[in-house]
């Protein structure tokens, strides 16, 4: 099982569809609300060099906003 970290928001419509991809696919993950936890958000920020969410980290490769066919490769769905 791959290690899955989604920084997000509440209110985002992209961070949705990722977690809503990762639930559909049975994939475990950790989720950051970097709406409210202020230490996250620069986390995020220095990670990804990004304010934009959803920030993605699987394993240790990135990736910004929801690209699912992405997702998928780095999940090693294709």
């Amino acid at each position: 099982m791959k290690n899955v970290v989604i920084y997000s928001t509440p209110s985002c419509h992209f961070c949705n569809l990722a977690k809503d991809f990762f639930t559909a696919n049975n994939i475990v993950y950790t989720e950051y609300d970097v709406a409210t936890d202020v230490e996250k958000r620069k986390e995020m920020i220095e990670k990804s060099g990004q304010m934009g969410v959803p920030v993605i980290i699987i394993e240790n490769e990135i990736t910004v906003g929801f690209d699912k066919p992405k997702l998928a490769k780095m999940l090693g769905f294709i």
